[in-house]
């Protein structure tokens, strides 16, 4: 066997672009378009440099208890981790270990391919239905696991919690993980069943909604015992993921609901005025639940807009997969970027004829 076998080889995510130049409109990231809370400047303020010297708590007691005082919870019952995307790869290592297939749709985030292979986990993609939506149905049966991001990416499509609870009812001996990165712009969480289902993990991510995409804080939510595992295998792979002024500054975010809720009310009432005008404009579009907008034109491809915008130094989302290729994926930015946006579609569509 030489070098070359014995090294694990796997394909990558492959994140949206983070461009270099300057006067770039970016709408391809779903990042908040809005500042954080006023109070994480203040909490800034207050860091002692003098203590990065030190190692940061690794049970990041005070996110965690501002975690439990805002959703009503016990400490107990929240996990904390380095972005949404620490904590899902660390819920996939702890939680599915049997040989059994995972199931998650064709169409979803795509690291949950990534972390199945990286992790040597079976998994099935279970197709979406011509509408891109979940049939529930689809998962109630034996598996090694479920993953569902609800409201889905990058379709935006929402599934009720109702057919979430189906879902769990029929698979009380596997874990089901519900990611709820989106949940804030336009769902209902399915936070509330995990105080009946103990195979339930909700997990959530300060990215988004909270304007926090650089503290690079995520959560998982369950019954105690589901933490403690999750703990387990934590500590038993890095004990100090979360850095100090990450755990001071979302702290400081989570004092300031009130902020956090009239950014969202902000980019869902953007969100809806920037969907009004692309149906004008005739391209096809379900509701989002999200904040992106999952779009396509019935004439002009897909690639074809996402070059043409991106000459225009805007940025949206293009993937050339099966099933997705003529849909481009638009973050909402603020009134001034989407009008600018939506300005050079109608350039591009000029162009076209």
């Amino acid at each position: 066997m030489g070098l070359e076998d014995k090294i694990r080889k796997v394909v990558p995510y492959v994140p949206g672009e983070q461009p270099k130049e300057s006067g770039v409109i970016k709408l391809n990231t779903n990042e908040n378009p809005y500042p954080p809370s006023p109070l994480v400047r203040e909490a800034m303020e207050r860091l002692q440099a003098d203590r990065f010297r030190l190692y940061p708590d690794p049970a990041a007691s005070e996110l965690v208890s501002e975690l439990a005082r805002t959703y009503g919870l016990d400490e107990s019952q929240i996990f904390v981790g380095v972005g949404s995307d620490d904590v899902l790869a660390m819920c996939f290592l702890t939680f599915f270990n049997s040989d059994s297939s995972i199931l998650f749709p064709d169409i979803t985030y795509s690291f949950y391919d990534v972390w199945a292979e990286l992790f040597r986990i079976p998994y099935e993609q279970i197709p979406l239905d011509e509408n891109f939506r979940i049939r529930p149905e689809d998962y109630m049966r034996k598996c090694g696991g479920i993953v569902i991001a609800n409201p889905n990416a990058p379709t935006g499509r929402l599934l009720p919690v109702p057919e979430i609870e189906k879902i769990l009812k029929a698979n009380p001996d596997c874990v089901v993980i519900v990611d709820e990165a989106y949940i804030d712009f336009g769902g209902e969480s399915a936070l509330p069943l995990i105080s009946r289902y103990g195979n339930l993990v909700v997990v959530q991510t300060f990215s988004k909604s909270r304007s926090s995409a650089g503290l690079r804080i995520g959560y998982a939510m369950a019954d105690p015992k589901l933490i403690r595992y999750l703990s387990d295998v934590k500590y038993s792979f890095n004990s100090y993921t979360m850095n100090m002024p990450s755990i001071k500054l979302g702290a400081a975010v989570l004092r300031d609901s009130a902020y956090t809720e009239k950014c969202i009310a902000k980019i869902i009432r953007t969100r809806e005025n920037t969907a009004a005008a692309l149906r004008k404009l005739g391209f096809i579009l379900d509701d989002s639940c999200a904040n992106f907008l999952f779009i396509r034109h019935p004439q002009i491809p897909a690639e074809e807009l996402f070059r043409g915008l991106k000459e225009r130094k805007i940025y949206v989302r293009w993937w050339n997969k099966p099933r997705i290729s003529s849909y481009l994926r638009v973050t909402i930015g603020t009134d001034s970027e989407m009008e600018a946006f939506l300005s050079a579609l109608r350039c591009l569509l000029t162009d076209r004829k």
